[in-house]
Parts: C-alpha cells; sequence; structure tokens
C-alpha cells in the first residue's frame, strides 16, 4: 500500500493520535490536524522523532472553508484518516415528569462535527485524488472515515452520536462503490469502545473496549487488505445488528435497562 503521505484529523489525542505514531517513519509526510495546539504540537515532536515529516494545521474539522483549502494545499495525498470526532449522551430528566434528552446544540454539534467534519474532509480529498496518477497497484489514494457499532443501532442513550455515525458509515461505503472504479478506496471503520481520552470519563461498563493501539493497527491492515469496511470486535458489531433487527419496543426495553450509555453517565462535551 502507499502511503507516502497521510492526513490525519483529529491527530492531537485518541485514535487519531495512535494513528499518526504508528505511521511516523523516515521517508513519510503527516499532515496532521486537530483543536488542541498543545496535545497536537506534542503528536508532531513524537511523529519527527520516528523520522517522519509533519506538517500540522489547528483547523476545526466543522469549518468547511478551512479544510478544503488545507487538504488543497498538501498537494497529493496517498492516504486520508478522518478521525476527528465528540462523543456524548442523553442528560438526566430535569423533573419527575420529564425524560432523558440531549440539548439541542450538542445535536447540532455532533451533526457538525461527526458528519459534516467527514464531508469537509473526504470530499476535498476525493477530489484531489482523482486528478492525481494511479500507482503500481492501480490505486489513486485510500480515504477512511471513523463510524462506530452506535451506528448499527437506534440506541436511546446517544441519539445523535448513533446517527451521525450511521451516516457517516452509509455515506462511505455506498460512494466507495463509485471511487473504487477512479482506483479511490472508500473505507468505513465501524468500531466499539476504544480506550481514549474521550471514554475514559464514561461511567458505566464498556463491553468489547479494544485498545487503540491494537485499533491502528486493525485499521491499517484493513486497509493494505482495500475493505471497504473495517469492523471490530465483530461479536459486538453482529449483536449490534441483530438488536437492530428487533421490534422498537422489544429493542427498547432492553436498551433502558442497561447500565451502558445511561442518561447522565457519559460527561458533558466540549462544545466549543
Amino acid at each position: 500500500m502507499k502511503h507516502n503521505t497521510v492526513l490525519i484529523t483529529g491527530a492531537s489525542s485518541g485514535l487519531g493520535r495512535s494513528l499518526a505514531l504508528t505511521l511516523a517513519r523516515p521517508g513519510r509526510m503527516l499532515h496532521l490536524g486537530g483543536r488542541n495546539e498543545t496535545r497536537l504540537i506534542e503528536t508532531a515532536r513524537q511523529c519527527i522523532s520516528r523520522g517522519a515529516g509533519v506538517d500540522i494545521a489547528r483547523c476545526d474539522v466543522a469549518d468547511r472553508q478551512t479544510m478544503a483549502e488545507w487538504v488543497k494545499s498538501t498537494g497529493q495525498l496517498d492516504l486520508v484518516l478522518a478521525c476527528a470526532g465528540i462523543t456524548g449522551g442523553t442528560r438526566k430528566p430535569e423533573t419527575p415528569d420529564d425524560a432523558p434528552y440531549e440539548p439541542d446544540e450538542q445535536v447540532r454539534r455532533f451533526f457538525a462535527t461527526n458528519m459534516d467534519g467527514v464531508l469537509n474532509t473526504v470530499l476535498p480529498a476525493m477530489a484531489l485524488m482523482r486528478r492525481q496518477p494511479r500507482a503500481a497497484d492501480g490505486m489513486r489514494g485510500r480515504i477512511c472515515a471513523i463510524s462506530s457499532v452506535a451506528g448499527l443501532v437506534s440506541y436511546p442513550g446517544t441519539p445523535s452520536y448513533g446517527a451521525a455515525k450511521a451516516a457517516v458509515d452509509r455515506f462511505m461505503v455506498a460512494t466507495g462503490g463509485n471511487m473504487k472504479q477512479a482506483g479511490i478506496l472508500c473505507s468505513s471503520v465501524v468500531c466499539g469502545f476504544l480506550n481514549t481520552p474521550m471514554t475514559a470519563q464514561n461511567r458505566f461498563p464498556m463491553p468489547g473496549m479494544t485498545d487503540v493501539d491494537n485499533a491502528s493497527r486493525r485499521i491499517l491492515r484493513g486497509l493494505r487488505r482495500n475493505e471497504r469496511r473495517i469492523v471490530f470486535p465483530l461479536w459486538l458489531a453482529a449483536g449490534s445488528r441483530f438488536m437492530d433487527l428487533l421490534p422498537i419496543r422489544l429493542a427498547e426495553a432492553y436498551y433502558t435497562h442497561q447500565p451502558t450509555g445511561a442518561a447522565g453517565t457519559m460527561p458533558e462535551p466540549d462544545l466549543s
């Protein structure tokens, strides 16, 4: 797999940071983006210590124009990893007669980051790659976006997060059916819980927790194999698929009695 030039969003922490460090080596150019400049610089420092060339961009993936300009400025990309994302769940009812809810601002910010942010990364990358020559393997480039097992179910604890991730998965897989003719692989990563700072504050059991470095290696192995959907853990994804086939009332009867993702068990996300 040719990946001499790589662009990664969300590289300041979590999965994006792990992928950057895993890919860092002499002769490779990494374009790293993130909102936290201090953590982004630290990621860059560690990548440079491993011999990689690094260019950093402090940016918000929700900013369409800035993302388009950044992607275009790279000149050429072999691999794009859209990892930026935020998560959170419902809040506890405010009165005994109320219900768990998501603030309007949270819903809109989740879609702006987790869905529009992917589009703001993927679309300009796709346009750039379509003008590139094909490599020896016939590929012009590979684009990978992080979805989630949460996108496979209509889980009441994380409505907007799950919906945005579902949209990412469907878009990447469906668009990939067309882009493969142009030599561009579009992949969706459907993963479960990862041990990142984003999940560290969750106050509930997280079944199938995967080490973020193992997740990075699994993703890169899948890309080398040209997998259109990279899924792990398989048992968690399979169980989620099954739950989504059940009648809504039956599925919700199960969900509402689970501690995982119950209202008020996830920290309030930074929506700035």
